[in-house]
């Protein structure tokens, strides 16, 4: 009967040791590496070069598209008006050189020192909105580029920069700056 508990034992415990299975302990890395695509910033400008807010549309940055056509869609509404304006005044103005009577009342009124005083603000109008639009565009293109080159780096949240107060052992006083954490 004894001879019975050792077997029946050491047979349950051969079992129980070869029934179990070795774990296989496998690490994962939580970073994962992507691609960085040096050409991506180019692409950008270029996007947005061909059309303006095209580059940030490939940026994934929808919501500047319409500030990016607003901008430069006001500034191109703005030089349309002051060259009509412009053209109004010069017109009036050659007209009475010619000695021809005005077609328009409001301007009838004016004399050729303010006919040449309007002409010459709305041609700076007009020169400043056409500036302002080639200004949008670049800065389209600008924004586009650095977007597409900030857009690449790797923000993590082990990399922290946080208003800190710290306590002053020597005054008792708080004091406010900045620290910058990186935990591993």
């Amino acid at each position: 009967m004894q001879n019975q508990f050792i077997l029946l034992f050491l047979f349950f415990g051969l079992t129980s040791i070869f029934a179990q299975e070795k774990t296989k302990i496998l690490s994962k890395d939580t970073l994962s590496l992507e691609a960085i695509d040096p050409l991506r910033p180019a692409k950008a400008s270029f996007y947005s070069a061909i059309l303006p807010g095209l580059g940030q549309v490939y940026n994934k940055k929808y919501w500047k598209v319409p500030l990016v056509y607003g901008a430069i869609g006001t500034s191109a509404y703005l030089f349309v008006d002051n060259q009509k304006k412009y053209n109004l005044y010069r017109n009036e103005y050659k007209n009475r050189l010619g000695g021809n009577i005005s077609e328009n009342p409001s301007i009838a009124k004016l004399d050729e020192s303010r006919l040449i005083a309007a002409q010459k603000v709305f041609q700076r109008n007009r020169d400043l909105s056409a500036l302002f639009m080639v200004g949008f565009y670049i800065l389209n293109i600008i924004d586009a580029n650095i977007d597409a080159a900030l857009s690449q780096f790797n923000v993590d949240e082990k990399l922290a920069f946080k208003p800190v107060i710290i306590k002053n052992e020597i005054s008792s006083s708080n004091d406010f700056g900045f620290a910058l954490n990186y935990s591993f």
